[in-house]
């Protein structure tokens, strides 16, 4: 009976000290964006994968951010400032996208035509790429609800015709 007891005793201390065990894991440092309480935002950080481009999901300390790889590799943060018109590159991935390249280490891509917006960091040194990012994504991201802006190009002119 002494046995069972001590047996019991050391095995709740086992398990009290997990959760302070789980809780050592570094918890990447974010800000929240200014629109970070939207509802919307909820339902994509919610239906974020765990994994992505093969990098884990890490804990964040900020609202409607998430964080993959170690070190990070992947940042995300929604409800940003929702863009308007834009010189920037915009791809379409099943979801526009901004795409800003300016910064040497890392890609800054911006939904488009979404609202709220969802800012997603990339670092230039991802073996998969960007676009593997971005796909893995898309379903999350796309619980946010289009505000009728889309991409277009130089072919979609007010007659049809391409510029010359």
């Amino acid at each position: 009976m002494k046995r069972r007891r001590a047996r019991a005793a050391a095995i709740a201390a086992i398990l009290a000290a997990t959760p302070l065990l789980a809780a050592c894991a570094p918890t990447v440092v974010m800000h929240p964006a200014d629109d970070a309480n939207n509802p919307d935002c909820a339902a994509v950080i919610v239906r974020l994968p765990d994994q992505v481009a093969g990098l884990d999901r890490r804990q964040t300390d900020a609202q409607s951010t998430a964080a993959w790889g170690d070190p990070d590799a992947v940042l995300l943060r929604c409800g940003v400032t929702v863009p308007a018109a834009s010189e920037l590159p915009c791809i379409d991935k099943g979801i526009f996208w901004l795409r800003d390249d300016s910064d040497e280490a890392f890609w800054r891509f911006t939904t488009f035509g979404r609202d709220p917006a969802i800012d997603v960091v990339v670092a230039k040194d991802i073996a998969s790429g960007p676009g593997v990012v971005l796909e893995e994504l898309e379903n999350a991201v796309s619980f946010t609800p289009e505000n009728g802006l889309r991409c277009t190009d130089t072919d979609d002119t007010v007659t049809g015709e391409p510029l010359d």
